[in-house]
């Protein structure tokens, strides 16, 4: 009984500290230092949530930049179910997926290089990614601002705009959040 009474105490003080303190001190200064990010990163244009930062979204039309495919379970780029296919670079599906995505953003990008980014047939491991390189959103340029009948010069801007650029150039290559990108060129396409 000696050796279980402290064994016991220092349980249920470490499951406070760490279950109840630690969490509640974590949330109370993020929210503080980084209100935004605590929020989710959401996106939101006249007072309407459009979607957040962190998550890709499913985008189709011709006139909007495509992101990565998503495999999470149900629809693509479902938050509730994060996780990549699992497949692996054999799998007989996974080669038939890719050959398909290659064919279709061929026919859908007739202007573009034949080769086709690797990021824009290939899933991430969350299923959820909102970024692409710089290269894979050039790559789809001309097919949006034919959709959208603007020029090519203007759409490059609006990319310029909104790329990411490291704080160091050996930390990663520049981005683009492909939501935040599609959202602006809306907002572009009704102001003009």
């Amino acid at each position: 009984m000696n050796l279980l009474r402290p064994a016991l105490l220092l349980l249920v003080l470490l499951t406070v500290i760490t279950g109840g303190v630690y969490p509640l001190l974590t949330t109370v200064i993020g929210d503080e230092l980084f209100p935004q990010k605590v929020q989710g990163s959401l996106i939101v244009q006249q007072g309407n949530v459009r979607g957040s930062q962190l998550i890709g979204q499913d985008f189709s039309h011709p006139g909007y930049f495509q992101g990565r495919p998503s495999a999470t379970a149900d629809h693509a780029n479902n938050p509730m179910a994060s996780g990549g296919s699992n497949l692996s670079v054999t799998n007989p599906q996974l080669i038939q997926r890719v050959d398909q995505q290659i064919t279709l953003l061929r026919s859908q990008n007739p202007e573009a290089n034949t080769q086709v980014p690797t990021e824009l047939i290939t899933t991430s491991a969350s299923g959820l990614e909102p970024m692409l390189s710089v290269a894979a959103v050039q790559w789809q340029i001309p097919r949006v601002a034919r959709a959208r009948q603007l020029s090519v010069s203007e759409v490059e801007q609006l990319v310029q705009q909104f790329t990411t650029k490291p704080l160091l150039s050996f930390m990663g290559p520049a981005v683009v959040n492909v939501v935040s990108l599609n959202l602006a060129l809306d907002q572009y396409s009704q102001g003009k």
